[in-house]
C-alpha cells in the first residue's frame, strides 16, 4: 500500500517535536488531576454519607468529552490554516509541485496529519475515560458514537482551515479567516436564530395588542436549519443522549420557539453529521483546485 509522502513526512516531524510531547503532557495532566479530584471527592462523600454518587463519574466523562471537543475546535484551525500557506511562504510549495505528487495528495496529506495529531491526543485520554467503565453508565458503543461526532467536527473545521490556507497567501490571514468562519458557524448561527426569534416575539406581541386575540407562538422559522452546520449543537445533542440527560437538554423543536417535528428535526444529529462531512468534502475540493491553479502558474 502506497503511503502519502506528505502525510509520512508531517507525522515524522510531529512525532519528533517537543511541542507534541508537551501538549500531551499538559492535556493528560489536566485530565488526570480532575479525575483524581473527582475520585477523592467521591471517597470523602462515601465516608460521610455511606452513599456512592455514580452520577459524578458521568460528570467526569462529560468533562473529558467537553474538554476534548473544545481542544478540537481551537487546535484544528491553528494546525491546518498554515499548512499550505506555510509551504508557500517557505517557497517549498513550488518544489513539491514539481514532483510526481498530485495536489490532492498534498492537501489530503496535510489534513490527515492534522487529524492524526488531534486524535492522538484524544486516544491518549482513554485510560482516564476508562475509569467510568468500572462503574458503568458508558459503553464502548457510546464512545464510538462520540468519536464519529468528533471526526465530523474535526474534518469540517480542519478542511475549512486548509481551504483558507490554500486560498490566502499568508498564514496569519488564513488563520484569522479560518477562526472567523469557525466562530460564525458556532456563534453566528446561534446569534442569527436568537435575533430572528427576538424580532418574531416583538412582532407577535404587537400583533396581539392590536388584534386582541391569540395567534401562533414566535419562532426563528427556517433559520433553525442553520444550526445543522453548527458543530457545537451536534456535540451537545450527542453527549446529552450518551449520558442519559435528554430531559435536561432542550429538544431541537424547542430551540428558538416551537418548530414542530419533521424529518429533519427527528434525525437532527445524523443529518448534521452527514452535512458536515459533505461541507468538508466541498472545502477539500476547493483547496485542491487552489493548489492546482498554483501549479499551472
Amino acid at each position: 500500500m502506497k503511503t502519502n509522502p506528505v502525510y509520512k513526512r508531517e507525522i515524522m516531524v510531529s512525532a519528533r517535536s517537543f511541542k507534541l510531547a508537551l501538549m500531551l503532557l499538559v492535556f493528560n495532566g489536566i485530565l488526570a488531576l480532575v479525575a483524581l479530584l473527582n475520585m477523592y471527592s467521591n471517597l470523602a462523600q462515601v465516608r460521610m454519607t455511606a452513599e456512592v454518587q455514580y452520577s459524578s463519574f458521568l460528570d467526569l466523562y462529560l468533562f473529558v468529552a467537553v474538554l476534548e471537543f473544545m481542544m478540537l475546535i481551537f487546535i484544528m484551525p491553528a494546525i491546518t490554516s498554515g499548512s499550505i500557506s506555510g509551504e508557500r511562504e517557505r517557497q517549498t510549495l513550488e518544489l513539491m509541485l514539481t514532483t510526481k505528487m498530485k495536489p490532492s495528495e498534498i492537501v489530503l496529506g496535510k489534513l490527515a496529519s492534522a487529524l492524526s495529531t488531534v486524535f492522538l491526543m484524544i486516544v491518549s485520554s482513554f485510560p482516564i475515560v476508562s475509569l467510568v467503565f468500572v462503574y458503568g453508565g458508558v459503553t464502548l458503543k457510546d464512545v464510538g458514537l462520540l468519536m464519529i461526532c468528533y471526526l465530523a467536527s474535526a474534518l469540517f473545521v480542519g478542511s475549512l482551515g486548509i481551504s483558507c490556507s490554500a486560498i490566502f497567501g499568508r498564514s496569519t490571514l488564513a488563520t484569522a479567516v479560518s477562526y472567523g468562519i469557525t466562530a460564525l458557524s458556532v456563534v453566528g448561527t446561534y446569534g442569527i436564530n436568537e435575533f430572528v426569534y427576538y424580532l418574531s416575539g416583538m412582532n407577535m406581541d404587537s400583533y396581539l395588542v392590536s388584534m386582541g386575540r391569540s395567534v401562533g407562538s414566535a419562532s426563528s422559522g427556517n433559520f433553525l436549519y442553520l444550526m445543522l452546520i453548527n458543530p457545537l449543537s451536534t456535540f451537545l445533542l450527542t453527549i446529552a443522549r450518551l449520558t442519559g440527560r435528554e430531559q435536561q437538554a432542550v429538544n431541537v423543536t424547542d430551540w428558538f420557539g416551537d418548530h414542530g417535528w419533521n424529518l429533519v428535526t427527528a434525525n437532527w444529529t445524523v443529518i448534521s453529521v452527514v452535512l458536515q462531512f459533505v461541507c468538508a468534502g466541498l472545502l477539500i475540493l476547493v483547496a485542491i483546485r487552489c493548489v492546482e491553479s498554483w501549479k499551472r502558474r
